[in-house]
């Protein structure tokens, strides 16, 4: 059996919030498997709407949050072990990109001594001089050059290039894995595109996999090579992009499709039901049923099964919607 990239099995992220007379348990992240394969790379989005655990299903993959349940593996190596685990290497073959570029840099330093940073101190380069080969290099892949970047700080850029900047630095160690958590959500709607394209030129040309996180449908149909849906922490739906978007097995990514069907737009606070947050989060059964369209007394009973629907597909649901005849 082949080595995996990235194996994730049954993990879960609980969280506390309160004092101790109303604290209140948040699961998080509920019992989620997922895996990349080593070899092809792959674009893996990771889509739902806000509140649904992507952000910290991220940031265990990225070692910030710890598992509560379940294993994390890169490459064989389990998360826990941390005898053998090597921090180093660990950056070199996983990186992140976040949100906010203007976030990400200080406007105290300029733009470049992040990119020296990483390929000095990190060991990729041994002097100066191959860091600026390096450097500019990897900036003329993402569509800037060393003498552009060089020097300036981060109130003389838009948050286009900026965001062009982050992806360079993260592929200045060539790494294995990048995660990319809503890495469009804090730029003009007329870069978005430019940005996701990035992805998927430099997937081939690195040979790196991505994690997409994100809440903008409609990128993650142009861009993705898999899609996993996340709902109140839980993953209910798996597969091939084009399958599950052109033919949602399960009814809530049926409500994505017909709520987001333009670049850029996105699902509103007011698909969230407040009274119902905390309550959906506990459920024991299936989670999704007291809004569901489709449910009957079995799902307000159990918790159904992952579903295999054949092919790469699954489905957490007692009643898929998919149609298995259809040709995509």
């Amino acid at each position: 059996m082949a080595e995996k990239l990235l194996q994730m099995d049954g993990v879960s992220k609980i969280f506390r919030i309160g004092g101790m007379l109303s604290r209140k348990r948040i699961l998080a992240v509920d019992d989620v498997t997922l895996s990349i394969d080593t070899g092809k790379p792959v674009i893996l989005s990771i889509v739902g709407e806000s509140g649904c655990g992507k952000s910290t299903l991220c940031k265990m993959i990225l070692r910030l949050h710890k598992p509560d349940l379940g294993t994390i593996r890169l490459l064989g190596q389990d998360y826990s072990d941390r005898k053998n685990y090597n921090p180093h290497q660990f950056k070199l073959d996983v990186q992140p990109i976040f949100q906010n570029p203007y976030e990400t840099f200080s406007m105290r330093k300029t733009v470049d001594s992040y990119l020296y940073n990483t390929a000095l101190r990190l060991g990729i380069c041994k002097n100066r001089a191959e860091a600026d080969k390096l450097i500019d290099e990897t900036l003329h892949n993402v569509g800037l050059s060393l003498q552009v970047v060089k020097d300036k700080y981060m109130t003389q850029f838009s948050g286009g290039e900026l965001q062009r900047v982050s992806i360079a630095r993260a592929l200045i160690t060539r790494p294995k894995l990048i995660i990319a958590d809503e890495p469009v959500a804090a730029i003009d709607a007329s870069m978005k595109m430019n940005i996701v394209n990035l992805f998927k030129e430099l997937k081939e040309k690195y040979n790196v996999s991505f994690i997409y996180i994100t809440h903008d449908l409609s990128t993650a149909y142009y861009v993705s090579d898999y899609i996993a849906t996340l709902y109140r922490g839980g993953m209910i739906e798996y597969g091939p992009a084009k399958e599950i978007m052109d033919n949602p097995a399960h009814p809530y990514t049926e409500l994505l499709m017909n709520a987001v069907p333009r670049v850029g737009d996105k699902w509103k606070d007011d698909m969230v039901m407040p009274d119902m947050e905390d309550k959906e989060y506990a459920i024991t059964y299936c989670k999704f049923a007291p809004r569901c369209p489709y449910a009957t007394d079995e799902c307000r009973k159990s918790r159904p099964p992952m579903k295999d629907l054949g092919g790469e597909r699954k489905v957490l649901c007692f009643h898929s919607l998919v149609k298995p005849e259809k040709e995509y």
